[in-house]
């Protein structure tokens, strides 16, 4: 069983929904992400997604556009990124780190290259935005042989046939975009986001993890009650971004960023 399936599991049998926040590698610098990292876990995080930055982020809203160049200024590479996940390693080797990100850094490493650099580096799973399904075997391939997660994305768009394409390659999870568009645009539809998890559930029996459109304690609580993940980004990459802009440091960036998962943690929790 995979660290993500376990997890999950665990989570399961305590009637509790998983906590997955989103943050950028590098951002707001390179040398506090994997104080970030535990900040997250101490704060109630149950798996962490860590995006890899690219030069164009296309699934991405504003905010998370701007943390994208933020992290490549700070220098941040795919390695720096498998990198500080080794380091996150040393003292936590329980909290499972899903990679998110873009083919482009990947393909350019070259696919059986990063699935060993990955799994060195303890790494559980990959989601790459941009790889359709139907393109998706040969990274697919190194991922299995080194025993990684492949995470896909399901939209509101995707047809029911589609989806079935999707869930039968995918292990560990499926994410579930609740909101058409990109990050951190839009208000949730609960009632939908329920109708779209049983769709998906129809086909698998993986968990289904919720994200974009989930800003707050109140917006979290509603997903929990449907999913059996909830996954924020946008607000807790812009609840930095804030406390440096009203001119906080680094460490009062971590202390927004806590704050904040600790609020949306109690909101979960409070369905259960």
């Amino acid at each position: 069983m995979s660290r993500i399936a376990g997890r999950f599991a665990q989570l399961a049998a305590q009637g509790r929904t998983a906590l997955i926040p989103y943050i950028v590698a590098g951002d707001p610098g390179l040398d506090v992400t994997v104080k970030l990292m535990h900040a997250l876990v101490d704060s109630g995080a149950d798996i962490i997604e860590v995006g890899v930055p690219f030069s164009d982020p296309m699934a991405e809203g504003p905010v998370i556009q701007l943390a994208h160049e933020r992290a490549l200024a700070n220098g941040t590479s795919l390695r720096n990124v498998l990198a500080l996940v080794q380091e996150f390693r040393q003292s936590d080797k329980d909290t499972p780190v899903l990679l998110m990100g873009y083919a482009n850094p990947v393909e350019h490493m070259g696919y059986a290259a990063f699935a060993d650099a990955a799994a060195q580096a303890d790494v559980d799973a990959l989601l790459t935005v941009d790889i359709p399904p139907e393109e998706v075997e040969d990274v697919h391939v190194q991922l299995r042989r080194v025993g990684m997660d492949n995470i896909f994305l399901v939209a509101p768009t995707t047809p029911d046939e589609r989806v079935a394409r999707i869930v039968g390659q995918a292990s560990g999870f499926v994410y579930y975009v609740a909101l058409k568009g990109v990050t951190g645009a839009g208000n949730l539809d609960t009632e939908d986001v329920a109708r779209h998890v049983e769709l998906i559930k129809k086909h698998c029996e993986l968990p289904v993890a919720v994200g974009f459109g989930i800003k707050d304690a109140a917006s979290a609580r509603s997903v929990a009650a449907v999913a059996d993940g909830v996954v924020v980004g946008s607000a807790l990459v812009n609840s930095m971004a804030r406390a440096i802009e009203s001119g906080g440091d680094h460490e009062a960036a971590l202390a927004a960023a806590s704050a904040l998962l600790a609020e949306i943690r109690q909101g979960i929790d409070s369905t259960a």
